[in-house]
């Protein structure tokens, strides 16, 4: 057995089991937790509260706004360049075409009112976004001269696989919550599970492309690449509390979903950062420490750039996901309440983290000229 698998291991087992734990503390029963299917159940959730509202706005504004604040005056001056020149293509590249006609004609299928609602209109969602994965990575060969696909097409065929597999795992985490559920005309458990494996497998790949077009501007290199600096004393005492903290928390969520809710997005990340850090391993966030926020700043910007398109393409759909989240369940921008959009950028840097374990990197010094 191998380290690497050691340390997965002890991940999964760190990451499902505390959630089970606090429902057993909490005295509900098991059962309904160890289903393998999309939740489709309505929750009587909490009733809106301003407090509640104003202090998590309050909370995503102060973490955010410096970030926005940067990017849109990013510093003037030279930013560092280390790869092959990047040459934007002449031609849009063909298969490029063949994802726009897929992502259009998916999504205005996913959208068309046709009488007595037929059972495919549930089943868009995978062309559509296996449309726009070819279409952003033909839109950067074509601005930037290299794309995800090109660079790296092994790893990024496995993408799929994992992509699986890693959102299943919040499907895991929401029946905890059940801050999102499905509706649409029914269908066996058997292909519910087979469908909705497709729709998943896109995920990592449809962020890790939009990252990959990000990090060719070099608005974003300039904005992110010497940025706040700080010391990390004893960084494996900090990882070791952090670990604690984020396995009490994923306990809180089996024990009191409606107040713990938001670390679902938070509470996974930490416990994989944490355990790489404990194994003395770097990961994608050791350089943020000396300035370089790249690796934090772009794959947030991707995961929320992904997740305005999921929720515009989910507005119109025959068989959307519906959100019920407690406190906060006002302002809606298509189907998610204002506020839920937060959760998109702790996501993406969970999606670029899982990527660079299997070796799918954006380099942070991608650049391109005049971009």
């Amino acid at each position: 057995m191998t380290w690497k698998f050691l340390r997965l291991l002890i991940a999964g087992v760190l990451l499902i089991a505390p959630p089970l734990v606090g429902v057993m503390f909490s005295g509900k029963p098991l059962a309904p937790y160890l289903t393998l299917m999309p939740s489709t159940l309505y929750v009587e959730k909490p009733a809106f509260s301003w407090p509640v509202f104003v202090m998590l706005a309050l909370l995503i504004g102060c973490c955010t706004l410096p970030f926005l604040y940067r990017l849109a005056y990013p510093p003037v001056g030279s930013i560092p360049m280390n790869h092959s020149a990047c040459k934007p293509s002449a031609a849009f590249p063909k298969w490029g075409w063949l994802g726009l006609i897929l992502l259009t004609s998916s999504w205005g299928l996913a959208w068309a009112d046709i009488p007595g609602g037929p059972p495919w209109q549930r089943y868009t969602f995978t062309p559509l976004w296996l449309g726009y994965i070819l279409l952003i990575n033909a839109w950067c060969e074509k601005q930037h001269g290299n794309s995800l696909i090109r660079s790296q097409p092994g790893r990024f065929g496995w993408l799929f696989l994992v992509s699986a597999v890693f959102w299943w795992f919040f499907e895991y985490l929401n029946l905890f919550v059940h801050n999102w559920y499905y509706i649409g005309p029914p269908i066996t458990p058997l292909t519910r599970t087979l469908t909705a494996s497709l729709s998943f497998s896109t995920v990592l790949p449809a962020v890790m492309s939009t990252l990959y077009w990000l990090a060719g501007f070099q608005r974003c290199q300039r904005a992110f690449t010497r940025y706040v600096t700080f010391p990390v004393p004893r960084p494996k005492l900090l990882a070791g509390l952090a670990l604690l903290a984020a396995i009490a928390s994923l306990f809180a969520l089996g024990a009191w979903p409606d107040s713990f809710f938001p670390l679902v997005w938070v509470s996974p990340l930490i416990v994989l950062v944490a355990l790489e850090t404990l194994a003395g391993k770097p990961t994608l966030f050791t350089v943020i420490p000396g300035g370089d926020w790249r690796p934090f700043a772009l794959p947030a910007l991707a995961g929320l750039q992904c997740g305005l398109l999921w929720e515009l393409w989910n507005f119109g759909s025959k068989a959307p996901w519906i959100y019920n989240i407690p406190y906060v369940d006002r302002f809606y921008l298509f189907e998610m309440p204002l506020l839920g959009y937060a959760g998109y950028l702790p996501f993406g840097l969970e999606c670029a983290l899982i990527a660079s374990m299997l070796g799918v990197t954006v380099h942070a010094t991608q650049v391109c000229d005049g971009k």
